[in-house]
């Protein structure tokens, strides 16, 4: 029995968009801690991932004339066999990170330090 409510389950069904530019990345899993406690779980993607990610933010911002909130990009997430929709967020060194929720952690038996290998579709 799960006690997790039905949108913070890994959603093993749903297909990543096909009519999006979809690309596949690499990274290792860390935590951050937060100053206020809080803990958060990110994959940092890097290399030609993050470069074509950079370049979809930046023609997102000269479609729309902004940028979307913390410079973040839509995506919908693969790793294993679960699928989600989330974020990705520039860390100002080039780099993206990719925030992994608990449930994904645990239904993919991913953990800190862990390399994580997925697709990510870019909406």
């Amino acid at each position: 029995m799960s006690f997790m409510s039905p949108s913070m389950r890994p959603n093993r069904n749903q297909a990543l968009p096909e009519t999006t530019e979809r690309l596949d990345f690499s990274g290792s899993l860390r935590r951050w801690t937060g100053s206020s406690n809080g803990v958060w779980f990110f994959v940092d993607i890097a290399g030609e991932a993050a470069d074509q990610i950079a370049d979809y933010a930046f023609m997102r911002r000269l479609e729309f004339g902004r940028a979307r909130g913390f410079g973040s990009v839509k995506v919908m997430a693969r790793v294993g066999e679960s699928r989600w929709s989330t974020s990705v967020f520039p860390n100002g060194d080039g780099q993206w990170m990719l925030p992994v929720k608990a449930a994904i952690r645990r239904a993919e038996a991913i953990a800190d330090g862990d390399l994580v290998r997925g697709e990510l579709a870019l909406i």
